[in-house]
């Protein structure tokens, strides 16, 4: 449920609007935009008089939410949510590429690439440290040694990490990553995203490769209930039947998702097509449906990659890709 306030209402009438809840045993979430405040009502309101809420002086209306996630809802918070990741904002307009290696393999290949990357103008660093993989046996990254190196390439260059999470144990490590990733197989790790939730950093999560639009706000919706709203969702593309690429990209999902929540969205155009060559397109794609940026995997040495060397761009690539990709973002922002 929410409540929508009259324009003009002092803070004190609010204040005492929003503690009128509380003592009926609500949460309450507030959203001020620049003409309208709303407060979202979490909890029981099934017992709630909406005629008796109509007729208090500050209320302008009041609306029943059928959807089971609230506060990523956007009818609790009409305007875009902004991500603030150390002075740079995603959402509510701005566009960000986020690029770099499946893994981080040494000290010279995350510090090259990420070089090459800003350059052609990525605005983030990503990079896995500790990579979940299919088989046991499988390069599973450098973990806490990864980190470490990725930090070191953001003094460097001056670009934000993004890295994987695999468990809550780890969080320690990531005490100076600017945002965490959450992957698609950890996207209902429904543990990890209430410890998620207990820290003020952004959260980069994942839709898993099974999962409903409906399933990925419900797990964004565990971060945001303990107290983190800095969530950025991403669309990786979904399993179906067709196997020429290792996924289906579900560009549906950012006009759906627009409508549904205030929160950005993001693609990952390379795990969704697992081939180099199609990411292009994609990207191109992704960025005249409306997302708010990319996600792009670039290796300096995409064959003899430990990890994904398939779907990663060289980073000649890469920039002819960025390149087009912002001109195309010119052309959808003046439309």
């Amino acid at each position: 449920m929410v409540a929508v306030v009259k324009h003009g209402a002092s803070k004190q009438q609010v204040e005492g609007l929003i503690a009128w809840f509380h003592a009926r045993g609500l949460k309450t979430h507030l959203s001020e935009g620049e003409f309208q405040t709303i407060i979202g009502l979490i909890g029981d309101t099934t017992n709630v008089d909406i005629d008796l809420l109509e007729s208090l002086e500050i209320v302008e209306s009041v609306k029943r939410i059928t959807e089971p996630f609230k506060g990523v809802n956007r009818k609790f918070h009409p305007d875009d949510t902004v991500v603030n990741i150390g002075g740079l904002k995603i959402g509510g307009g701005s566009f960000h590429i986020i690029a770099g290696p499946c893994s981080v393999e040494s000290s010279e290949q995350i510090s090259s690439i990420a070089k090459s990357v800003k350059a052609s103008g990525a605005t983030l660093l990503r990079g896995g440290a500790f990579k979940p993989r299919t088989s046991p046996y499988d390069f599973q990254g450098l973990r806490a040694d990864g980190i470490d190196l990725l930090l070191e390439a953001k003094s460097m260059t001056g670009l934000p990490v993004v890295t994987e999470i695999m468990s809550a144990t780890h969080l320690p490590l990531f005490e100076n990553v600017d945002v965490i990733q959450v992957g698609a197989r950890n996207m209902q790790n429904f543990e990890l995203l209430k410890e998620l939730g207990h820290i003020n950093k952004p959260i980069l999560l994942k839709r898993g490769f099974m999962n409903t639009l409906t399933e990925l706000l419900m797990s964004a919706e565990y971060i945001m209930a303990e107290g983190n709203p800095n969530i950025i969702l991403c669309e990786r593309g979904i399993r179906t039947f067709e196997t020429y690429t290792r996924n289906t990209l579900d560009l549906s999902a950012v006009p759906v998702l627009r409508e549904l929540t205030h929160l950005p969205i993001i693609i990952d155009p390379s795990h969704a097509i697992g081939v180099s060559r199609f990411v292009k397109p994609m990207a191109l794609a992704a960025v005249a449906s409306g997302a708010d940026g990319l996600i792009i995997e670039v290796h300096n040495d995409p064959p003899n990659a430990l990890c994904d060397g398939a779907q990663s761009l060289t980073p000649e690539q890469f920039a002819d890709i960025a390149d087009r990709v912002l001109r195309i973002r010119e052309v959808v922002v003046s439309l």
